[in-house]
């Protein structure tokens, strides 16, 4: 069975990623309310804003993908929602002080 992890906008502009085997079922399912307890339900009405498609076979690829847009910013979402996908690559550098690409130049004698 194919999947698709997608990304709801909520109506209090937070994002909501999800998995599914049926994303306009699955729509359907966050805009009635259908389950009291999920994050949506307070938060309607939603609108899809991104979906991604995992054919047979690649369910553990759908999951990986899931759980990876969970954990990035809301700018990451947001660069990806709106394809600017270059700006995914610089928003994931690392910023701290310690690292490497933030260290000064080494002199060699």
């Amino acid at each position: 069975m194919a999947l698709y992890v997608y990304i709801l906008l909520c109506s209090d502009a937070s994002y909501y990623v999800g998995i599914t085997n049926d994303p306009e079922c699955r729509l359907d399912e966050h805009q009635q309310g259908k389950y009291k307890d999920a994050y949506t339900f307070t938060r309607r009405p939603v609108q899809m804003v991104h979906c991604e498609f995992f054919p047979d076979g690649t369910h553990l690829q759908a999951n990986a993908r899931e759980k990876q847009l969970k954990k990035w910013t809301r700018a990451k979402k947001e660069a990806l929602i709106a394809g600017r996908l270059e700006e995914i690559s610089r928003l994931a550098a690392c910023k701290n002080e310690s690292h490497f690409a933030n260290m000064p130049p080494v002199e060699h004698r």
